[in-house]
């Protein structure tokens, strides 16, 4: 016996909804007069999600194209202003403008957070919305359709059978359950109804997929504002500096080691470090590239290092005004100089310790000395510029500075990021939830049975969804119950659309 089983586009008058996942909408008319509905409207809506995660893509976007300030920095509002100053060039007039709309941190702004927000509810409130349907659909499906369903369905069969509905009832039964499928049968006037699918709890995947955005979005949020992230934190070897950000914490620098293998390029270097807790040792560790140090969810890890400058600075009256190592970490724009800064805020001076960079020399700077350049805070031309010799004491501007000598520091990343986990579990969520979905589709089908003078009619229906894969086991199916049931015949419902 021949089999004739085809497909054609659902067609959508006369297509009859499923269940409530199918239908229009997808939710029930709610009173426009209710403040709360149309709240729940708009969190559930999925042009609301979509307009929220386009704007965080642009936001993500201005954070990429425009400079974005150090980390750390925000903190001190004397470091920020300055570095503000420092780009004014780049951008302008729009700098003061940039600035009081926070776009020069904009992972960190009120505007990323509100909308990372607003995004996490509307995920939430979409999960919460789809979860009841999608649990009534697994344990309460809907097993008879209408006429029109088996007329207009994608895929549609109907067979003819000698045996009689009951007989005919088993073995269908008998054929879907070989195939994995569940089965639920109801009986009306019409005749026998049957309902099979297969992974009834595949749809929950989309769920546990929308749940772990939000996973992700809270550790984003917890990371973006509870944590922080130092890129550049410098620890001159043999002082102790203060960690900051609320932490208590800092490190001291005991030793710091490089090697390097015979073409130069290194091989390791490492930093002997002891972390202090409110003025107490708490922890010691050799970090290495690779090897960072863990302490109360704070991270130490290697990241560069380079030459410091010790300087002390004393008053008239022998006061020191400054001691400690000052870092040159940066290299000037011709590469030719190394260059560090401090500030003394009790006289309102930048300075600006400047050496010749390893392999540069420099005439006016020789071995063993500093150029120490001297600012007015507020001004643009130094007030004051002079050499000054390795352990000898020059007056300048009404204050004596001391070069002591030059010592290594080793330069670290430092890191609290609370919302890690939170990010991993949501990683792993998505992962299932996605596996859920795409290898373990929703497959339904419906069947009528009823009398017919020959024996009975077999009408088989389902939707292809975007699952193309059920097609050719639908038809498997189909052939299943023919030969199953011993069929005299078969006949289909040929659309105008048909091939």
């Amino acid at each position: 016996m021949s089999q004739d089983v085809r497909t054609r586009p659902v067609e959508s008058g006369a297509r009859e909804p499923l269940d409530g996942l199918d239908g229009p909408g997808g939710s029930a008319s709610l009173a426009a007069s209710d403040v709360l509905n149309r709240i729940w409207r708009f969190f559930i809506s999925m042009r609301t999600g979509l307009w929220l995660i386009l704007c965080l893509g642009l936001l993500s976007l201005v954070g990429t194209l425009l400079v974005q300030v150090p980390a750390g920095m925000s903190s001190d509002p004397a470091n920020y202003a300055a570095w503000v100053a420092s780009i004014h060039s780049k951008y302008g007039g729009w700098t003061p403008v940039l600035d009081k709309l926070g776009l020069f941190a904009v992972f960190t702004s009120i505007w990323f957070k509100s909308i990372t927000v607003l995004l996490a509810t509307s995920v939430l409130a979409c999960s919460v919305n789809r979860a009841p349907r999608l649990w009534k659909l697994a344990t309460r499906p809907r097993t008879r359709m209408g006429e029109t369903f088996f007329t207009h369905a994608p895929l549609r069969a109907s067979i003819l059978v000698s045996a009689e509905p009951d007989a005919a009832t088993d073995y269908v039964r008998d054929v879907l359950k070989s195939h994995r499928f569940r089965t639920v049968t109801q009986a009306d006037n019409e005749g026998m109804n049957l309902y099979a699918d297969r992974f009834r709890w595949g749809p929950f995947g989309t769920v546990i997929a929308h749940l772990s955005f939000v996973v992700i979005l809270v550790g984003f949020f917890l990371s973006a504002t509870t944590g922080f992230k130092d890129t550049q934190f410098i620890a001159p070897v043999g002082t102790t500096v203060q960690v900051g950000h609320g932490t208590g914490m800092s490190i001291q620098a005991r030793s710091f080691n490089d090697a390097y293998y015979p073409d130069g390029s290194p091989k390791d270097y490492a930093s002997d470090l002891v972390l202090y807790k409110n003025g107490v040792a708490v922890d010691r560790q050799m970090v290495r590239v690779n090897h960072p140090l863990n302490s109360g969810g704070v991270s130490f890890y290697q990241s560069f290092f380079g030459v410091a400058a010790a300087i002390k600075v004393t008053d008239g009256a022998g006061q020191t005004v400054y001691g400690a190592a000052v870092p040159l970490s940066f290299t000037s724009d011709d590469g030719t100089h190394s260059i560090g800064q401090f500030a003394m805020a009790s006289k309102g001076m930048t300075v600006y310790v400047i050496g010749a960079a390893s392999g540069k020399p420099d005439p006016n700077i020789k071995a063993g000395q500093m150029q120490l350049e001297i600012h007015q805070n507020g001004k643009t031309d130094p007030i004051a510029t002079q050499v000054v010799d390795q352990g000898k004491p020059t007056a300048i501007a009404g204050l004596t500075y001391t070069f002591e000598r030059t010592q290594q520091f080793t330069g670290l990343i430092v890191a609290h990021d609370p919302g890690v986990n939170f990010v991993w579990v949501g990683s792993a969520l998505l992962v299932i939830g996605l596996f859920l979905v795409f290898f373990f589709p929703h497959r339904r089908m419906w069947v009528r049975i009823r009398k017919t003078s020959a024996g009975s009619e077999i009408l088989c229906a389902s939707t292809m969804k975007r699952d193309l894969a059920f097609k050719p086991q639908f038809h498997q199916l189909i052939t299943d119950i023919q030969l199953a049931g011993t069929p005299s015949s078969t006949t289909q419902e040929v659309g105008q659309n048909d091939a």
